[in-house]
């Protein structure tokens, strides 16, 4: 029962951290659920990631994941409901909020304020995750070209990512690091 209240705290936290996306509570997640109290190990959390990003729907419905691993059926859904729950009725709130204050002189200031945490909290987390998904020189050189090929050109991601999945179980049948 401990466990579950421990996964409400968590998520329940990481949820307000999500400003700019799921990747912004990364490195926070990854502080909490490996770290802090263990309930999974740093590849394991990389792999829920890779999974919730591939699967439809919002990414972070890999949260049910690691809720599963500490508390069966019941953590997963008390993880959802965490992590979902308290930004959806914050964005709910501050949405209508923010309507009436359309004409306020402030909030072009906020939202640029917002949209540089946004974009420091994502950076924050593809860091992280690199640390953790780029062991050796083969991962870092699909890493480096992928992410030029995304960067110079208009490729559709699905592509390299189905690329870079068959040339990781090539490497890894041929035991290749």
């Amino acid at each position: 029962m401990k466990n579950l209240w421990d996964l409400a705290a968590v998520f329940s936290y990481l949820s307000l951290l999500t400003v700019g996306g799921g990747m912004a509570a990364f490195p926070e997640l990854k502080d909490l659920t490996v770290n802090t109290y263990h309930w999974v190990t740093f590849p394991e959390l990389l792999h829920f990631y890779s999974l919730g990003q591939l699967a439809p729907g919002p990414n972070m419905m890999m949260v049910a994941s690691i809720g599963a691993v500490v508390g069966h059926i019941p953590g997963a859904l008390v993880a959802l409901i965490a992590f979902f729950l308290p930004t959806g009725l914050l964005t709910l709130f501050v949405g209508r909020l923010w309507t009436h204050l359309a004409t306020w002189r402030w909030r072009p200031a906020i939202q640029t304020g917002l949209g540089s945490v946004a974009v420091g909290l994502v950076a924050a987390g593809a860091i992280i995750m690199g640390m953790g998904a780029v062991t050796g020189i083969f991962s870092g050189a699909i890493a480096v070209i992928v992410f030029l090929l995304l960067w110079r050109t208009k490729i559709n991601p699905a592509y390299p990512i189905v690329v870079s999945g068959l040339v990781g179980m090539a490497m890894h049948w041929l035991n290749i690091n």
